[in-house]
């Protein structure tokens, strides 16, 4: 393809448009909410520009500071568990027969066809008291039961006399099992493509030479696989972090997350400064782990080049 420079028309052709959609659609509705978080709310409606870092500062509040802390542990926990399943079931498709790979990944994307609110209120029917998994509990249980009584032991009473549902729903738990089932694409698709890039004669090279099949992993699998694994990280633990319908259909009181938070400031708080004070925050966030992402590549394509 010639430069650019020889065609400066077919150029600004191109990229105005884009370009003016971006500016439009996202820099300016962008810059209006960073200009409201330095605003005061002055009445039911009203916001009065100070420039004045108050909402920030409001932010650094112990109560907020725990609702952010909780929220990180979540997002934490979450990008720990996806990254787990999703390197095994990255790695299952990669070594699957050449022929059966697109069929597992679009398994992997099958849930991207469905919303996200119906997707959420599927894992409510799976996980309430009635749902498909105290189902299977209880089943699971009346037949060890019935085997006890078959051998004669049915008088211990050793399972109880009623099974007890569990609470799955409303908790911790429950926004955790959401988000990693929400996300866990988000990992599976970077690892994947590192993976497959991957040269497998550094694996068969490692067995030959005498290391087993964990030394082999943990020297040549993940390194080769650390751009993958550090993409899927950031783009799950980002998202993650600022989750909103997950912990507000799941979650109980205990289990808010900061964009909760955020969403009360707009509509029943309607203290617009500081929840765009917030979301910025999170922002913030977001900027400094591209940041360290686009440091850590430059670092490695650095020492490779070395």
């Amino acid at each position: 393809m010639e430069s650019w420079r020889k065609n400066p028309r077919l150029f600004w052709l191109f990229a105005v448009p884009p370009s003016f959609w971006l500016l439009l659609f996202f820099l300016v509705p962008l810059a209006l909410v960073w200009v409201l978080s330095f605003g005061e709310k002055v009445g039911l409606v009203d916001v009065v520009i100070t420039w004045q870092p108050d909402n920030y500062m409001r932010a650094l509040d112990p109560l907020y500071l725990q609702i952010f802390a909780k929220s990180f542990w979540f997002a934490g926990l979450t990008t720990a568990v996806c990254l787990v399943i999703g390197f095994a079931v990255a790695i299952a498709i990669t070594f699957a027969p050449a022929r059966r790979r697109p069929l597992l990944l679009m398994l992997v994307m099958l849930p991207f066809w469905t919303n996200l609110l119906i997707r959420t209120y599927a894992l409510i029917a799976v996980f309430r008291s009635r749902g498909f998994v105290n189902a299977g509990l209880e089943n699971l249980w009346q037949w060890a039961n019935g085997l006890l009584a078959l051998i004669g032991l049915g008088e211990l009473q050793l399972l109880g006399t009623e099974f007890e549902p569990l609470q799955l729903l409303y908790n911790n738990f429950a926004v955790v099992a959401g988000l990693v089932y929400v996300h866990l694409p988000f990992m599976v698709l970077p690892l994947y493509a590192a993976l497959d890039r991957m040269d497998r004669s550094y694996i068969e090279a490692s067995l030959d030479l005498g290391a087993g099949q964990i030394r082999t992993f943990g020297s040549v699998v993940i390194p080769l696989a650390m751009p993958g694994i550090v993409s899927g990280v950031i783009i799950t633990f980002v998202p993650a972090l600022g989750s909103f319908l997950t912990p507000d259909l799941l979650g109980g009181t205990d289990s808010q997350m900061i964009a909760n938070v955020i969403e009360r400031q707009f509509k029943s708080a309607n203290d617009w400064p500081f929840g765009a004070a917030l979301s910025f925050i999170l922002m913030y966030i977001t900027f400094f782990a591209i940041a360290l992402r686009a440091l850590w590549v430059g670092k490695r394509r650095r020492g490779l080049a070395a």
